[in-house]
């Protein structure tokens, strides 16, 4: 493939985050963004794929489009497959694995879809080379991705491998409760740039705050890790050397403090430890507090915590207290600041006793959340609307008031 010609590049991201993953890849220089559902499409060159996969913060995975056409049968999805230029893609010796996303009800399974896709790819390498690629099902060089939907089949790369939520730092058998990449969502749509105090008062293992901190530093979130289009044969590795030299270089100290609080002790200890393996240990303080004992570590702070959500049977009754003097404790303690909250169940919302300025939907996972924000005024406030709020944060029916 030519290094310079134009690429087509699929980020995908979680459903919420779409406007906010197009705006960093505007700020980051790429031209014809287009978000659409769960995903923003864009074009770049093959530097671009490195500095993607290592400066998006929001974005779960970076592909490569490949092909788009007509899948309503076997036949026609064999076609599809079969005129992509392999021999371009695919290195002698290398191994592939095709994985399949989305359903069509053309194929009744999608195991039969990706074998579709696989026959065809091995079958133009092996008229065109004498040999066929092998199968790695666990640890493929080259991760070919079917997206179907409806009539429809998009071929794409995985560009990123692991899931770029997956940062570096945090040990395999370590999930984070929230997505890295949700986090950092939460952070540029609350408007941090490091410029304002900044707390999570029930940070856990210290996610949000860890984020918080790659954002304040400039630190690019993907510096601690390896890509899968590291192993592609078509791409020139020296962009992302230079890439990861650009990174380093445009690291800063954090302008204001970074503080991150929780009542589990073992919480705090993990929170520590993944600041330091982040690389961000010097950014942030973290402290044992319980939460109805916050306290802001500046004028204007901006908080942002993500409570329970009371899934399991029983606990919306046991929470709903909770949630009432949290909204008392950050009234009460954190006048000036500005608190925003990432709430799954409606009901608990309303427990917190404070009108929202903004509520934005996400998702985190399978469950439909609210982002919600607070402006904790001072004085009395002035008006009944928050600052900042929009047509978009007008009150939902059944809403928190």
């Amino acid at each position: 493939m030519d290094a310079h010609a134009p690429l087509a590049l699929v980020a995908t991201c979680s459903r919420g985050l779409e406007s906010v993953l197009a705006e960093e890849l505007v700020a980051l220089g790429f031209a014809d963004v287009v978000a659409e559902r769960g995903a923003v499409r864009f074009a770049g060159d093959t530097a671009a794929v490195h500095r993607a996969n290592l400066w998006l913060r929001t974005a779960t995975r970076l592909l490569l489009h490949l092909a788009e056409g007509d899948a309503g049968n076997r036949d026609a999805l064999y076609a599809l497959a079969a005129a992509v230029p392999w021999e371009e893609v695919v290195a002698r010796g290398q191994t592939v694995a095709v994985s399949v996303a989305g359903r069509s009800a053309a194929f009744a399974s999608t195991a039969l879809a990706a074998l579709v896709v696989k026959d065809a790819l091995v079958d133009r390498l092996r008229q065109l080379r004498g040999v066929r690629p092998n199968v790695d099902r666990h640890d493929p060089d080259l991760h070919v991705v079917l997206h179907l939907r409806d009539q429809r089949a998009s071929i794409l790369l995985d560009a990123s491998g692991e899931p770029l939520a997956h940062r570096g730092y945090r040990p395999r058998g370590g999930p984070a409760p929230l997505a890295e990449t949700l986090a950092a969502g939460l952070l540029l749509l609350a408007g941090y740039d490091g410029a304002s105090p900044f707390l999570d008062p029930m940070c856990g293992t210290g996610t949000i705050a860890i984020e918080a901190a790659l954002l304040a530093c400039r630190q690019a979130p993907g510096l601690h890790r390896t890509f899968a289009c590291q192993r592609w044969g078509f791409l020139d590795p020296r962009p992302l050397a230079n890439a990861v030299a650009e990174a380093r270089a445009l690291r800063r100290r954090a302008p204001a403090p970074i503080v991150a609080s929780d009542r589990d002790p073992r919480a705090v200890q993990a929170a520590r430890r993944n600041a330091r393996a982040a690389g961000v240990a010097e950014a942030m303080t973290v402290a044992q507090r319980d939460v109805l004992e916050l306290v802001p570590p500046g004028p204007g702070a901006l908080i942002i915590a993500n409570p329970p959500y009371g899934e399991r049977l029983g606990e919306r009754e046991t929470l709903r207290g909770f949630y009432r003097r949290l909204g008392d404790a950050l009234k009460q303690r954190a006048p000036g600041a500005t608190a925003w909250l990432l709430v799954g169940d409606r009901e608990l919302a309303k427990a917190v006793g404070l009108r929202a300025s903004r509520r934005i939907p996400l998702f985190n996972g399978p469950i439909e959340c609210r982002f919600l924000r607070y402006d904790l005024f001072a004085g009395p406030p002035h008006g009944t609307r928050g600052r900042g709020e929009s047509a978009a944060g007008v009150q939902e029916p059944g809403e928190a008031s």
